[in-house]
């Protein structure tokens, strides 16, 4: 099994672990239509995943970073290639299957976009563990592992605890960023989390119609042990920031719609970025809600601009304390 690693791949400060990565297409069409052939108008290719999707966001805002990556065949290759054109260094452990495809639609007439994502190629037994071994030689002098996106088939979600395993091992504090049952299998050792509402409903398995269900709900992930801060991205509500002892809610920017691909990936990324450099959390999420915001300014999912986000930073109001209502 062939590893290639770019320069400065293994003196990272923050390190990302991608399972599932893919070759973003993006493309535009005037309408979208059943049967009909639609002809679109040109194709943008990104390295895609939300890991990489971290690591490419945080280069962009002057952190250290890298990514760790399994991909495979053509396509693979493709990821690899865009991501050594950005400048981003990163290990890419080779794999038997081909890297998916992720393919997003925007529909010139409307406004809408159509979002199609392939599942991604099983991993044998031996791949998953070189992906830890490898991920283990990146992060040896990390502060930060953010592990970021779905798992592919045939991987089981008891596979974070390995990746909270490795991090306590290393020292590093462990940023996780999951999908599908990832939160119903969250390991012990995560530093933080940072879920959607829909994803923080799922897992506690019921509704969540006020800003004090969501701040409970969050606590309950506190309370249980195996993390210490959740931060959970509301969309056009902000953010909602949870510790053991607080609960506030940051802000969001008001902005044009656009291409909202990458804007959970630029969250973390900037939250990770804001902590690496010293700052509260409190501080740290309110970057990560200015660089989500600044996903919407760029196309499919190109990475934003470090001038933006600084930009829309100090746009950001001062967190809402929710202590009170959640006591």
């Amino acid at each position: 099994m062939t590893v290639v690693t770019s320069p400065d791949a293994t003196q990272a400060e923050i390190v990302t672990l991608t399972m599932n990565p893919a070759l973003d297409v993006t493309t535009n069409v005037d309408r979208v239509r059943p049967t009909d052939k639609l002809r679109c108008q040109g194709a943008r290719n990104d390295p895609g995943g939300g890991g990489i999707n971290v690591a490419r966001i945080a280069s962009v805002l002057g952190a250290s970073a890298s990514a760790v990556f399994p991909a495979g065949g053509p396509t693979g290759e493709v990821v690899a290639e865009l991501l050594a054109v950005q400048g981003v260094p990163f290990q890419q452990i080779k794999i038997s299957g081909r890297t998916r495809e992720s393919f997003t639609v925007n529909e010139e007439c409307s406004g809408q976009q159509y979002r199609f994502v392939l599942p991604g190629p099983p991993l044998t037994f031996a791949e998953r563990a070189r992906c830890v071994d490898e991920l283990r030689v990146a992060a040896e002098s990390a502060q930060f592992v953010v592990v970021s996106g779905s798992l592919p088939p045939g991987v089981p979600a008891e596979f974070y605890q390995q990746i909270a395993d490795v991090c306590g091992d290393l020292g590093a504090r462990l940023i996780l960023d999951v999908s599908g049952t990832g939160l119903q299998h969250l390991p012990t050792g995560v530093f933080l989390v940072k879920p959607s509402v829909r994803e923080l409903r799922e897992c506690v398995g019921r509704e969540l119609a006020t800003e004090a269900d969501e701040t409970a709900a969050a606590q309950e992930l506190i309370q249980s042990g195996r993390v210490q801060v959740v931060v959970v991205s509301l969309g056009d509500r902000g953010a909602l920031l949870v510790t053991p002892t607080t609960a506030e809610r940051v802000p969001a920017i008001k902005m044009r719609s656009g291409s909202g691909v990458g804007a959970g990936d630029a969250m973390v990324a900037a939250i990770t970025v804001g902590l690496s450099r010293g700052w509260p959390l409190s501080t740290s999420v309110r970057f990560g809600v200015a660089a989500g915001a600044a996903m919407l300014m760029t196309p499919g999912t190109a990475v934003c601009h470090r001038a933006a986000v600084e930009r829309l930073f100090t746009l950001i109001a001062e967190p809402v304390d929710l202590s009170a209502v959640s006591g």
